[in-house]
């Protein structure tokens, strides 16, 4: 939902010369008569763009309106709303119909610029920020969007949402200062991060959630009403969704939106798995794949179309932070509790087998939480990061500062028997001993069983080979594959032993940082931290990033947030790709000029 947060350097970009109104900023001074209103906000050094720019780089801005661009989407849905946690959305339904304050830039790591928002205000320290609203922005029922509809959204927001209720947790006030200015007041002062993010939640409209008996907290398949480029047409449960470019869209002519909805229709066609949906691409029934199986790219696509040229197989390199992706192990139950135990389970997984029996050696292991940037920890703690780790040296093991963090390898016979050794020694000084070949806990005799929720049939197979070798050192294991519906209920009421978990992150990490790994949002259902972290350690180096007040202070305090991560074994780490593999049907068109962060099919036209 989230995708950036928190580069710590200068917020810089004014709409005019001095980006103050007073020179000590007193809130009590600041009028919106002396707002000197800037036009986008950065975590980096600078916007790229100015505030005269007509339209992003990696745009077309004389792309042709027309046209359908048919996806794919697997499992079901049962929803068209998207926030209150209730059901399975359709996809795209907290995205394509909905705007927000700024939208960001493609090819700048964290750069929001002005979209229902024409101006923002924040004095020097951060304690709160100001946005002044388009005289123009509408609904699509053509009633003007308001300071009202946005203090609304968010107080409904973090009160129906976990996710929203962390994200935003230091928004303690919301002033309506008129309908077109609203006032957020921050609990905190010195969070560099906090005037951009909220500018990214949706703006909801107050009115239609108000009226004729409608109840947020609800699930529907009524159409509701947004703001955005697309509004719904067409929904067929569990079959497909199909949204409509609206026309008269208020904002189709802004700079930030030159070049964007160029397919007069959005598609998604639902199918129950990836196999199904390889075989409707093939028969062009779909336009478009983002592929995810490294066995499916290596064999799948080898038909006569892809032969003729008339379908192309893309690897898109993309310069993003490359997030976690692992079996999450749930610290809610007790025998995932104990370090050895998590520590045993990583060194039974053999990394290096996968790779070259099923994904045709086309991954790379997952060596951090933040693998392929600069805030990844590597060898020993130094200079600065030691220092912050020194702080919290108490709360966290000695193997944090004495020890290099790297992952078990396997691949061979010899390694794998030496990880499994290990493993059965740590077992034992958990408490565990094997009878009769099964693991059981020396206190109540009881065996060590694990099940392994999924939710699509993909990950069985890699599943498998782990089973075995924890079949090898005592544990028995299952499979429980579960619709997507029962996936997520479980999974927001955290009823799992592992899962196949992930988690994104951005060259700029804050305040979503207490979601996936905060002590309170552990106890909170629907909350990110799906794995029950609560370390005393990890809230403070939490902290630290958050209020962070230069970019060294920030990567050195991810860095260290890091490596306490790796080192309590939260997680058995999987693997990535080296880009972002996409098969399509050669009937589109896009800028050649890419951008660096994402392959945004927004910008993309019919032929």
């Amino acid at each position: 939902m989230f995708k950036k947060l928190n580069i710590l350097a200068f917020l810089i970009t004014f709409l005019t010369q001095s980006v103050y109104a007073n020179a000590d900023d007193s809130s009590q001074h600041i009028t919106t008569e002396n707002i000197s209103w800037m036009y986008g906000l950065t975590l980096g050094d600078d916007l790229k763009y100015s505030e005269d720019f007509q339209y992003f780089d990696y745009v077309n801005p004389e792309a042709p309106k027309r046209g359908t661009l048919v996806q794919a989407a697997i499992g079901s849905f049962d929803t068209l709303n998207p926030f209150n946690m209730k059901g399975v959305p359709a996809i795209g339904s907290s995205y394509y119909i909905y705007d927000s304050l700024l939208k960001n830039s493609d090819d700048e790591p964290f750069s929001y610029y002005g979209l229902l928002a024409e101006g923002v205000y924040h004095p020097e320290d951060y304690s709160y920020v100001i946005f002044k609203i388009r005289d123009d922005a509408r609904w699509h029922d053509g009633q003007r969007i308001t300071a009202q509809d946005v203090k609304w959204s968010l107080e409904t927001l973090k009160e129906i949402n976990p996710n929203y209720k962390y994200y935003y947790n230091n928004v303690v006030d919301i002033d309506v200062l008129s309908d077109k200015i609203i006032r957020f007041n921050f609990d905190i002062s010195g969070n560099r991060e906090l005037p951009l993010i909220t500018g990214q939640f949706p703006i909801l409209p107050k009115h239609y959630w108000e009226s004729d008996g409608r109840l947020f907290g609800d699930t529907t398949l009524d159409f509701p009403l947004g703001s955005g480029a697309y509004k719904f047409k067409e929904v067929n449960v569990n079959k497909n969704v199909v949204y409509q470019r609206v026309t008269d869209y208020w904002g189709k002519d802004l700079s930030v939106n030159k070049g964007f909805h160029n397919f007069d229709e959005l598609v998604f066609e639902y199918f129950r798995d990836r196999q199904v949906q390889l075989e409707a691409f093939k028969a062009s029934e779909i336009d478009i794949v983002f592929e995810n199986s490294s066995k499916r790219w290596a064999t799948g696509y080898d038909f006569t179309a892809k032969d003729d040229g008339d379908v192309k197989l893309e690897v898109f390199k993309l310069s993003n932070v490359q997030g976690m992706q692992a079996f999450a192990m749930n610290l809610r139950r007790d025998k995932f509790k104990d370090i050895s135990v998590r520590k045993a389970l990583n060194l039974a997984f053999d990394f290096e087998w996968l790779n070259s029996n099923l994904f045709y050696n086309q991954y790379q292991r997952i060596d951090s939480f933040f693998d392929n940037s600069e805030l990844e920890s590597v060898f020993l703690p130094e200079g600065r990061e030691n220092e912050i780790l020194l702080e919290v040296s108490n709360l966290v093991q000695d193997d944090v500062f004495n020890k290099e963090y790297k992952n078990s390898v396997g691949g061979t016979t010899q390694n794998i028997r030496n990880n499994l050794k290990s493993a059965q020694i740590l077992l034992k000084e958990a408490g565990y001993d094997i009878n009769d070949g099964k693991l059981t806990n020396k206190s109540d005799g009881q065996p060590f069983v694990i099940e392994f929720l999924i939710s699509q049939p993909d990950m069985e197979r890699i599943i498998s080979q782990f089973q075995t070798n924890l079949r090898s050192i005592g544990i028995e294991s299952s499979i429980r594959l579960v619709d997507t519906a029962q996936y997520q209920e479980r999974i927001d009421q955290f009823d799992f032993d592992l899962v196949v978990a992930t988690f994104p992150q951005s060259l700029s990490p804050g305040n979503e940082q207490r979601d996936y790994w905060g002590s309170e949002s552990a106890t909170s259902a629907g909350s990110r931290n799906i794995i029950g972290i609560q370390n005393e350690a990890v809230d403070v180096l939490i902290d630290k990033i958050i209020y962070s007040e230069t970019r060294a202070d920030l990567i050195a305090s991810t860095k260290a947030l890091d490596r306490v991560l790796k080192w309590n074994y939260y997680v058995i780490p999987h693997y990535y790709s080296e880009g972002l593999r996409i098969a399509r049907w050669d009937i589109f068109g896009f800028n050649e000029n890419l951008p660096a962060y994402n392959v945004n099919l927004l910008t993309w036209w019919s032929k």
